[in-house]
């Protein structure tokens, strides 16, 4: 089959690899119709290089057609169409009855210290192949896959992949009250997707901040507030406590991560990481605190006394300062962590009707055969024509 698979720093290339084959009695194979480029899978692009090997499949944004079961699945049969969570979670066990997939306890990365797997996401997480390729094996075939209806266009599901519950998550666990404020650092994919989810789910105000315009753009379309972060970097909040009463939004989603801008010992960091023997790569991006703090600091800044912030942006590192005076003093709850997709299918399905009050149906901006797969990746980086979400077709 065909698949993306990455080579280097910026170095990703189409190539012809081996079919994936049933491995275990419950796994299914899955032809791949529609499969997304995620923020995140920008890191693996630009700093998480030491974590992945040549020839490693990239994506966890998949979703198309059962082609083959095995002998134990009943969930599913040959030519259903499917969603694959990004979460590879066996949905039985005690952190999955939990709701937190994303700790799944039998994917469990235990030797990197890590959560549950995750589909085409370095060995940190399992080093799982990915599903940017023609073809996916999904372990977990009756718990796993989620089954949607035929009919629509992939665009009215996909996006329950990843884009979808991670910003549902995000507005979640950012607490809003009713009628409250909320303000969305970051209108990529992830942020867009929360500020829509914010308004649809009674939010009050919803301000919006990003500098790339065709982002502002699409936000203010769909009646988020926003500000253009180009014009307002040494201002920002001061400007968003003028428009909260004076004294900041409610809650804070930070969905950005170490893509942000702003700091600049921070980004000669992550480019000396990018240049170092893989062994002392690794160790410098776990432990020496590699990220750009620029935007979680800003949400600490920005929010209310006794408000919520909401981390849905990856970070990597874990050496770096945390204003933890400020924390207290301003009497801040944090919540954060790789969204659980299956915890929140339940809450989503019911709104990718017809009616599409998400904009689902045009949320992607680009839709790209796989075969242009490596350009997407640097139009993206480069936040060129427009890229918010792109889309690749197998």
């Amino acid at each position: 089959m065909k698949a993306l698979t990455w080579q280097g720093k910026r170095d990703v290339r189409v190539d012809t690899v081996p079919d994936p084959a049933l491995a275990a009695p419950d796994d299914v194979i899955v032809r791949i119709t529609s499969t997304g480029l995620c923020g995140s899978d920008l890191h693996l692009y630009e700093v998480l290089g030491p974590f992945l090997e040549p020839g490693d499949i990239l994506g966890h944004e998949p979703m198309g057609v059962v082609e083959e079961a095995g002998a134990e699945v009943t969930a599913v049969r040959p030519g259903d169409r499917v969603v694959v969570p990004f979460n590879v979670s066996c949905g039985t066990c005690f952190m999955c009855g939990q709701g937190l997939h994303s700790q799944c306890e039998t994917s469990q990365v235990r030797d990197q210290g890590m959560g549950g797997s995750l589909f085409g996401y370095t060995k940190l997480y399992g080093q799982v192949p990915g599903g940017q390729a023609e073809y996916l094996r999904v372990p977990y075939g009756n718990e796993l896959p989620v089954k949607v209806p035929d009919g629509p266009a992939d665009d009215r599901f996909v996006f329950l992949s990843d884009v979808l519950p991670t910003a549902w998550q995000g507005v979640e666990y950012a607490d809003i009250p009713p009628g409250g404020s909320v303000a969305v650092l970051g209108l990529g994919p992830i942020g867009d997707m929360a500020a829509r989810i914010a308004l649809h789910r009674g939010a009050g105000e919803v301000i919006g901040v990003d500098r790339v315009p065709e982002r502002l753009g699409r936000a203010r379309a769909r009646g988020v507030d926003t500000i253009d972060l180009a014009e307002h970097d040494d201002d920002l909040a001061e400007v968003i406590r003028d428009r909260t009463d004076g004294r900041g939004p409610d809650s804070v989603i930070d969905a950005v991560g170490m893509e942000a801008h702003g700091s600049p010992v921070g980004k000669i960091a992550q480019q000396i990481a990018g240049v170092l023997p893989d062994a002392v790569s690794e160790k410098l991006m776990q432990t020496g605190g590699v990220d750009r703090m620029h935007a979680l600091y800003q949400a600490i800044d920005i929010v209310r006394r006794g408000g919520t912030i909401s981390l849905s942006g990856v970070y990597g590192g874990m050496a770096d300062p945390l204003p933890m005076l400020t924390i207290f003093d301003k009497q801040l709850r944090l919540h954060t962590g790789q969204a659980n997709v299956h915890r929140w299918v339940g809450d989503l399905l019911p709104l990718l009707g017809d009616d599409d009050p998400l904009g689902v149906d045009t949320f992607a901006t680009h839709h790209v055969p796989l075969a242009d797969a490596p350009a997407a990746y640097e139009m993206f980086q480069k936040k060129e024509d427009g890229a918010v979400k792109v889309l690749f077709r197998p």
